[in-house]
């Protein structure tokens, strides 16, 4: 194998590892969030947007916390990364209402269809994170 294929594997190996603890991660924090918007918005009638902030608002230490740490293995600590996490969060947040929005009108208004609405928009919310964190803040 010639250094730069494997230099290439290397690459491809240390990217698996990352989303793989991204996923992982992503995984844990979008429970808690999702739980909380599903019960917002389906059990207490909570508007939609709302249940989606409140869901969002309640993760954000825990993710930090686990894609500082445990993701990206950056333990230094730094007010300037802090505020760009934030900053990714919003940006973020706000193709998820984006896509909170669209889908919503185009699925229908029934729980199933409302709760797939929401489900897209993380899915929206969680790519677009990955990338900002790794490319930007950490």
């Amino acid at each position: 194998m010639t250094p730069v294929r494997a230099g290439l594997g290397r690459q491809a190996t240390d990217l698996i590892r990352l989303t793989s603890r991204f996923g992982l991660a992503g995984l844990a924090n979008t429970a808690l969030g999702f739980g909380i918007i599903a019960g917002l918005e389906l059990g207490f009638g909570v508007q939609r947007h709302l249940a989606s902030a409140i869901g969002y608002r309640v993760g954000i230490l825990p993710g930090y916390v686990l894609n500082r740490s445990f993701v990206f293995r950056n333990e230094g600590s730094s007010r300037t990364r802090g505020m760009k996490y934030v900053i990714a969060l919003a940006a973020a947040f706000g193709l998820n209402q984006f896509v909170l929005s669209a889908a919503g009108a185009m699925l229908g208004d029934s729980s199933l269809e409302r709760l797939a609405a929401q489900f897209m928009a993380i899915a929206s919310y969680t790519i677009s994170l990955f990338v900002l964190l790794r490319m930007w803040v950490f």
